[in-house]
């Protein structure tokens, strides 16, 4: 899955110069998280919701008549932008937009096209996809096999023995996850298989009796 196919397109950006009341007023008017700062044509930062809410409070707290002037007349988005953000290109992958994303700590990506800002990923894109994944829209069914050895045929394997009880798989996802939560090919992967089939008791004693160990269950209500 490429980024440019999920991103959000044509994202509003803002000047460096942009006055901070202003971008915190198109921030909560718009219902973003993250705006691009941009001068001509080159992307300078990133202007976020909380650290607009962050610099509002301050000023907020002190009540003083002269520093929320100063606030609402000459403070700059530049001021308090992230400057050198983490970006995603158009053309990379979502999974590498997630591991971007978890390496650097933000919810927020800008999208990158030969040097120009086409497009915002966020944690809403985010986690759309990861919903998508699940099937959570669809109302599936689900096991989770304990860490298992993925060598070749291991997938089909499973497949197998949940399609014998008449089940319809709809996906299965091996999962490894390091110490730092970055997936990983060099250990035993917890498996997810999502299915549709009306007794999920029946693929947990038919994936047992074949020697996996099922570690949770969830059948879907409809």
């Amino acid at each position: 899955m490429i980024v440019r196919n999920w991103m959000q397109t044509n994202p509003t950006v803002l000047a460096s110069d942009t006055l901070l009341s202003e971008a915190k007023q198109i921030l909560s008017e718009t219902n973003l998280h993250a705006l691009p700062v941009v001068d001509d044509g080159r992307l300078r930062g990133l202007i976020t919701r909380a650290g607009c809410l962050r610099a509002a409070h301050s000023v907020l707290r002190a009540q003083n008549p002269d520093e929320f002037a100063y606030f609402s007349n000459c403070v700059k988005v530049r001021d308090i932008m992230v400057r050198n953000p983490a970006t995603i290109d158009a053309d990379d992958t979502m999974e590498r937009c997630l591991q971007v994303g978890q390496e650097h700590g933000v919810g927020q990506l800008p999208v990158m096209d030969n040097g120009h800002v086409v497009g915002m990923i966020s944690a809403i894109e985010m986690f759309s996809l990861a919903a998508h994944f699940l099937g959570a829209w669809e109302k599936r069914s689900g096991v989770t096999l304990a860490p298992t050895r993925i060598g070749p045929g291991t997938i089909g394997r499973i497949a197998d023995v949940v399609e014998g009880t008449g089940a319809e798989v709809h996906a299965i996802y091996p999962i490894s996850l390091g110490p730092k939560g970055v997936a990983s090919g060099d250990h035993a992967r917890k498996v997810i298989v999502r299915f549709h089939h009306p007794d999920t008791a029946e693929i947990v004693r038919a994936l047992e009796a074949a020697g996996y160990e099922v570690i949770e269950s969830v059948q879907a209500v409809h």
